[in-house]
């Protein structure tokens, strides 16, 4: 059957959404069949998550219509998207870390009211499993799951719901390489049972794999609709930056190795649980990192990247060892006292680590630093100076369009957010910058631009621990590698050594 002839399931008309003065959503023309994998781009900001937030029923439109099975539909809310067969798994899960697998499920089924037949939620996810390759255990705690393990539980509990229509938003943005093929795997046999699923991401090449159709954003408006076949990389981004790709960041010329920044002596940390999260222990890590170096690290989820920081930035007690910041002994310093030895960190969540809710991006911007910009006790702040540095700050950052500075940091796109977080840490100018995941979620340009920030940053000196999912990443950028793997670093390699099978078998406990 044709497309032309194929009955749509979902469908948008002229649709428009307005925030304020802000127009995220503009005349959006959109059609989604069953049986395909619609994937959709854009620009950080380019109104792709509000356009899936309005199919969900999350936002309400302003204008236009949507049309479900080719009959106008007004979606109020999620739980109406959910009962009209639509569902959506985010970015950051929505989970209750304390809670086993299976009560997480019954939380979500429409009938989560009335008694439950658990029985029957189990033999459901034991054939949903063996169908999909959605395995989990259903009596485990989502603390202890792995992020591959709790990103199967959401669609599970996306498919028990009944839905037919499954958005994924950036789905593959948290998940390692192996966990990245196994997910491809669940979407193609969703779409071989007539799923229909809207794919957002930022990341090409799993466009070109696994796409049946594209549809490209810019500044809220559709800027093209694309089958796979007649699409390439280079055309792609033309539609989403309104102009030829950018020049990849290339790890060229290096300063020569500086001072010992930060060292790690024999350190071990217990696995303990912290705000419902068990941590990985960490065992004997032996580590420097000096000024004028990237250092990279590699590691499936959940192999004590996270740990590794925290340690370092004095989050996490030392159960043994030392740690050494500047050449002087630190093992028994705060976190606070560390960030003013000249650490800084761009975390792993911006919004739940990096930034305070209800607090503007000015406000934001000079957080941990507000006694340098008050006066009278704190009774008076001196906000000319804080918008001068802020704006200067986010130039770095923002070749264009910049957040407004008293715009609440909420309301902004998790790209933006990112460069938010990351202009306030580079501008403090550290010796030695923690980055976890810098480009995650970011589109091609601003991905980019990252990278060469943190390049920018080694050559004017300064040390980066960088922490990436991404291998090629991982490889483009660092002058050292350690691989980490079950809280214990079992590789250092220099760039003549990378290599992906190599790396992967480190990452996965080969010798």
């Amino acid at each position: 059957m044709s497309e032309q002839s194929k009955p749509s399931l979902l469908e948008t008309r002229k649709l428009t959404k307005r925030f304020g003065a802000l127009l995220a959503n503009d005349q959006i023309d959109l059609t989604v069949y069953g049986g395909e994998i619609h994937a959709i781009l854009g620009e950080n900001g380019a109104g792709k998550s509000t356009l899936m937030k309005s199919l969900y029923g999350f936002h309400q439109p302003d204008d236009g219509e949507i049309l479900l099975h080719g009959k106008p539909t007004t979606i109020a809310s999620p739980q109406m998207g959910r009962e009209l067969g639509i569902g959506m798994v985010f970015q950051n899960f929505t989970l209750v870390p304390a809670m086993s697998a299976l009560e997480n499920i019954a939380l979500f089924l429409p009938d989560g009211r009335r008694r439950l037949d658990f029985h029957a939620i189990r033999e459901r996810v034991a054939d949903l499993g063996t169908r999909y390759g959605l395995t989990i255990d259903l009596e485990s705690r989502v603390a202890s799951m792995d992020i591959g393990e709790r990103q199967r539980l959401e669609i599970l509990k996306v498919l028990l719901s009944g839905a037919r229509i499954l958005i994924f938003d950036e789905p593959t943005s948290v998940l390692p390489p192996q966990e990245i093929t196994r997910f491809f795997q669940v979407l193609q046999r969703l779409r071989e049972d007539q799923y229909a699923i809207l794919f957002i991401t930022h990341k090409l090449p799993e466009v070109m794999a696994v796409a049946d159709r594209i549809t490209v954003l810019r500044h809220g408006a559709v800027t093209g609709h694309l089958l796979r076949a007649e699409a390439t990389q280079a055309s792609i981004v033309q539609l989403m930056l309104g102009k030829a790709p950018p020049v990849p960041a290339t790890n060229g010329h290096k300063t020569p190795r500086g001072d010992l920044l930060v060292e790690l002596q024999k350190v071990s940390v217990d696995a303990a649980e912290v705000n419902g999260r068990r941590n990985v222990q960490l065992q004997e890590i032996d580590l420097q990192l000096f000024g004028g170096e990237i250092v990279g690290v590699a590691g499936i989820s959940g192999s004590g990247q996270r740990e590794l920081g925290d340690a370092l930035l004095g989050l996490l007690p030392l159960h043994s060892g030392r740690r050494c910041v500047g050449g002087q002994e630190a093992t028994t310093w705060s976190a606070a006292r560390i960030r003013r030895a000249g650490v800084a960190c761009i975390p792993e969540d911006a919004l739940q680590m990096g930034a305070v809710r209800g607090l503007t991006v000015a406000e934001n911007m000079i957080l941990g630093e507000q006694a340098r910009y008050s006066s009278l006790g704190g009774l008076m702040m001196d906000w000319r100076d804080v918008r001068r540095r802020a704006v200067s700050a986010l130039g770095n950052v923002f070749a264009a369009n910049p957040p407004r500075l008293d715009a609440p940091v909420e309301t902004l796109s998790g790209g933006n957010l990112q460069r938010v977080v990351v202009a306030r840490e580079v501008a403090r100018a550290p010796q030695l910058l923690l980055a976890y995941y810098p480009a995650r979620g970011l589109d091609v340009a601003n991905a980019d631009a990252m990278r060469q920030l943190l390049l920018h940053s080694r050559n004017q000196g300064a040390g980066v621990l960088l922490f990436s999912e991404d291998l090629e990443e991982l490889f483009q950028l660092s002058d050292r590698l350690l691989v980490l793997y079950h809280g214990r670093l079992v590789g250092e390699l220099e760039p003549p050594a990378y290599d992906a099978q190599r790396v992967g078998h480190l990452m996965t406990g080969g010798a």
